[in-house]
């Protein structure tokens, strides 16, 4: 389907393509109405490289080549988003109560129990959404707080998880490393952990890797990095409901998946458990291994803009 130049720009701009400086600081961001916050963690602006070194003997293809791009600073969840947040929005009556809801605008009930006897409040990270109540979720923070929140976009993502670093995990090369920063295989028991439980990355970032995989904004193109033209603030745009692009690996992967430059996609399999017709656009029944954290950029968009943009990424 062919976009207009507003839509292209709006996409573009929400991601970040402008010039600002990097003296901003971390701080919590209250929920109004409630005695739920989250910290958000500021990241500079800067270049790096993205996508893995060709030396890296656990690269593959959609990693390849490494290239140069440039990042604008931004904000960016300290955790991942928890059900502690999630269930205010799943949860609010204000929702329930407009008249226009529909089982397209406020959360469906799940198929599954989303706990899976692994915790569901005190700090466990929300799981088993796709992208579209991700996104959800943002559009209602932003309706509370009058803040645009986002997902990050892979590039963003990236540059947070790993700092630019040069080497294939924020730490250096020895994944045994991992046991300290990620819940994993090899370490997770098999479950999710509370967000927070190990060391944080050099931002203060905490489960960046392991715990659940993150949505991001981009739509996953294995062949991205090859035809890559923006270099400033680079995303995929939308262009179908799936593949979108995961990131960071979860508590049921590898070691090699848990690389910053390691790309996920979405699978419609995700779902294929649920019975609902037609199957809930807001859970996946059988993925507790995604969740999602969120940034917010320095750049705001104006009402109108921020509508457009959560209505055009909703409506793939």
């Amino acid at each position: 389907m062919k976009r207009s130049c507003f839509f292209i720009a709006s996409l573009v701009l929400f991601c970040g393509v402008w010039a600002q400086n990097d003296t901003t600081k971390s701080y919590l961001q209250s929920i109004p109405g409630t005695n739920i916050s989250f910290r958000i963690v500021a990241i500079p602006a800067s270049q790096f490289t993205m996508g893995s070194n060709k030396a890296d003997k656990s690269a593959e293809k959609d990693e390849l080549p490494p290239h140069t791009v440039s990042i604008s600073a931004f904000w960016i969840g300290a955790y991942e988003v928890t059900y502690d947040e999630f269930n205010l929005f799943a949860e609010d009556e204000s929702i329930t109560q407009n008249s226009d809801v529909d089982a397209i605008t406020r959360p469906s009930q799940p198929y599954i129990d989303v706990t899976l006897g692994m915790g569901k409040t005190g700090g466990y990270p929300a799981n088993s959404m796709q992208q579209y109540g991700t996104l959800m979720y943002c559009r209602w923070l932003y309706q509370k707080t009058g803040i645009f929140f986002r997902l990050p976009t892979e590039a963003e993502w990236e540059y947070a998880c790993d700092g630019g670093a040069a080497t294939a995990y924020p730490f250096g090369e020895d994944a045994k490393e991992l046991n300290k920063y990620a819940w994993y295989k090899n370490n997770s028991d098999n479950h999710y952990h509370k967000v927070g439980e190990l060391q944080p990355n050099k931002w203060g970032l905490y489960d960046m890797l392991g715990n659940v995989a993150e949505w991001t904004m981009d739509q996953y193109d294995e062949t991205a990095y090859l035809k890559q033209e923006n270099t400033n603030d680079p995303v995929v745009l939308p262009t179908s409901r799936h593949p979108r692009a995961v990131r960071g690996g979860s508590y049921r992967d590898e070691a090699s998946a848990l690389r910053p430059a390691n790309r996920l996609k979405s699978d419609p399999v995700w779902n294929r458990r649920d019975p609902q017709v037609p199957k809930s656009r807001w859970w996946n029944a059988d993925a507790p291994f995604v969740g999602f954290r969120i940034i917010r950029p320095l750049k705001q968009p104006s009402a109108e803009e921020a509508e457009f943009f959560f209505t055009t990424y909703l409506n793939q």
